[in-house]
């Protein structure tokens, strides 16, 4: 993989017509997806892990940002992949879940999501009371990123957390939640059993209201940024196995269709 700040930009790859979304969270960059989003591109996919806006800079370019401008920055992603991939998956780690959650809902067309400690439970309104105290009184938070049980990795990520997009982020979470039914493609869900930034509760969230059939994968090891700790590789391997599967059930049923 490259050094932390050629893999904190923007990755591209073009392969066949299978795409890949791949969207980093919150803080972060897309060096916390670089591994994911290589290895897809490694089997031929066709690639999208996009720098989200106000990202791999410094906290005062995240400020002004919202939810909004990271979606658009995600739709404009899969709009490239749309015009040459056959079908999509879209991959996410904490707030890239929240997006990639989101996409699900707008894209019935979706052939399947990946979720990587999804921030996807609204949290109470208790917590965003706290938030818009820290806001009025002008502090940021303490940073949220390189939750990493693996000592000899790191996130590049924000020192500091500023709160008016972390209250977008989290607005957009409680949104979002009744809209979760309308999620019908397969998903795989990985959750560390550890995870200092996601409540353990979020993976019910996803199990019990998602509208598609749901895996759940239980990752022993790492923290929340799993996709660089120790079980990067496990989330690598059942990632292409999951999208496989779907492409050649997908396949299969077409060949039969044809044939038919």
């Amino acid at each position: 993989m490259a050094d932390a700040g050629e893999a904190a930009k923007p990755y591209r790859s073009t392969g066949d017509s299978r795409g890949a979304l791949v969207l980093h969270g919150f803080t972060g960059s897309p060096q916390s997806m670089r591994l994911l989003a290589e290895a897809f591109a490694a089997d031929g996919m066709t690639v999208e892990l996009p720098l989200l806006p106000g990202h791999g800079t410094s906290p005062d370019d995240l400020r002004t940002r919202t939810f909004a401008d990271w979606l658009g920055e995600a739709e404009a992603a899969y709009s490239r992949l749309s015009e040459v991939c056959e079908e999509i998956f879209v991959c996410g780690l904490s707030m890239g879940g929240t997006l990639t959650a989101k996409l699900g809902t707008l894209h019935p067309e979706i052939s399947g999501l990946i979720l990587v400690n999804p921030f996807i439970e609204g949290p109470a309104e208790s917590f965003l009371d706290i938030l818009r105290g820290f806001l009025e009184s002008g502090g940021d938070i303490p940073s949220i990123g390189s939750d990493i049980a693996d000592p000899e990795s790191k996130e590049f990520s924000y020192e500091a957390t500023p709160v008016a997009p972390l209250l977008s982020l989290s607005e957009a979470a409680i949104e979002l939640q009744p809209q979760l039914g309308k999620i019908d493609c397969p998903t795989i869900l990985f959750t560390s059993k550890q995870d200092h930034v996601v409540p353990p509760s979020t993976a019910h969230v996803v199990l019990e209201e998602f509208g598609g059939p749901v895996e759940q994968v239980e990752l022993e090891r790492s923290y929340h940024v799993a996709t660089l700790d120790y079980d990067s590789q496990l989330i690598i391997d059942r990632s292409l196995e999951f999208m496989r599967r779907i492409h050649n059930e997908k396949a299969d049923h077409t060949g039969e269709v044809s044939a038919g």
